[in-house]
């Protein structure tokens, strides 16, 4: 689950690494007071959800309070990179005089967080690697022993800055690596970390992603994790209901069990000439695939419904029944084409076919039929 900005820096805030003086703001009227409070020359950023927004043009400044309202009736309700602005963040400019990057993520190869800092900050890492590899370090974190400050010097030591920088970096670093493990988060990020004319180390930006296997240990996000603000309608409605949904532009709804199958399903029809509807991981018992058929029999879009099951503990002939029980049930009558392979595989398919369901054992003839019924119903 991504934070946005200004929850991320109020986190920080707590936790005691300095942040701007900033408000969030929904309207117009908001921003200007809240320009009007911090005083003087302000930034105006769009609260959305995705990197790059600076280039986009949804990070811009104001002289005054009265600019500042200006420039956020301008952004609110924009669209930024494909993300609509619902808010805006008012901040302080700072007088910057050097810019630092730091990060803690996950490496799953290495099954363990690594720390990368730069001395070149506000520009992508990615960048810094290309043009300047020499200014980054990388530190990977023992999990048993955890981040000390004196490990956090020693890395910053190879880059060759002064002590004092080296000092107050290492302190931002070690208190960052402990909130990351408060937070359970995949990814905490600074860039940049601002060193102003006083001599002050700011976050000037934050990025912070928490683990969404996690957030039953953070009640503060449940309803947050439930109403996500680049969700599409269905993609909101899935995750009320438990389901491992995404949405796809296509006219072909696909459900199966397990991530993997799902993903090779929805290349394969992509392959083949289809277009996929979505991407829609059920798993469990036979009311979860009644929940599973129904919901994507309500996307107007779908024109077919492709069923593809890997019986192990799931059995075929369950699903089956599920799905014929289903249609019956629901009246729905938009085409539906299934795959089913494992165990009572044959009671499955002869359930299927009874009810006039097209039913295959291989996946490419599976396939090929679903693209084929999806395309004449689109002819019709």
């Amino acid at each position: 689950m991504k934070l946005f900005e200004y929850e991320a820096k109020l986190i920080l805030k707590q936790r005691g690494i300095p942040v701007p003086r900033s408000e969030n703001a929904t309207t117009p009227q908001q921003a200007e007071q809240a320009a009007q409070q911090i005083g003087g020359a302000v930034v105006i950023k769009s609260q959305i959800l995705v990197s790059g927004r600076g280039k986009a043009g949804g990070i811009k400044f104001a002289d005054d309070a009265a600019a500042a309202g200006k420039v956020a009736a301008e952004l609110l309700g924009s669209t930024i990179k494909d993300c609509r602005v619902n808010s805006v963040l008012i901040e302080e400019k700072l007088d910057i005089v050097k810019q630092f990057y730091v990060s803690i993520a996950v490496d799953r190869l290495a099954k363990k967080y690594v720390v990368l800092a730069s001395t070149s900050g506000g520009i992508d890492i990615e960048e810094i690697a290309r043009t300047a590899p020499e200014k980054i370090t990388r530190q990977w974190i023992d999990p048993t022993a955890g981040l000390q400050k004196a490990d956090a010097e020693k890395m910053l030591s190879r880059l060759r800055s002064d002590e004092d920088t080296v000092k107050h970096f290492a302190a931002i670093i070690t208190e960052l690596y402990k909130t990351l493990l408060d937070y359970d988060a995949e990814l905490i990020e600074l860039n940049p970390l601002a060193r102003t004319s006083a001599g002050e180390f700011i976050a000037a930006d934050a990025r912070l992603i928490i683990d969404d296997n996690a957030i039953f240990r953070h009640p503060e996000f449940k309803e947050r994790s439930l109403a996500r603000p680049d969700d599409t309608p269905m993609e909101k409605e899935a995750r009320k209901l438990g389901f491992s949904y995404v949405d796809l532009d296509g006219n072909i709804g696909i459900i199966g069990n397990g991530a993997g199958l799902m993903m090779a399903t929805v290349d394969l029809v992509q392959t083949m000439g289809g277009k996929p509807g979505n991407f829609l991981d059920v798993t469990g018992s036979g009311s979860n695939i009644k929940k599973g058929i129904l919901f994507l029999m309500s996307k107007p879009e779908n024109k077919a419904v492709f069923i593809n099951i890997f019986g192990g503990i799931t059995r075929c002939d369950v699903v089956a029944k599920a799905v014929t029980e289903t249609l019956r049930e629901s009246g729905a009558n938009k085409a539906v084409v299934a795959r089913l392979m494992g165990t009572n595989e044959e009671e499955g398919a002869r359930i299927l076919k009874e009810a006039g369901i097209e039913c295959y054992r291989d996946l490419e003839e599976a396939v090929a039929a679903a693209v084929r019924t999806a395309a004449g119903v689109e002819q019709k």
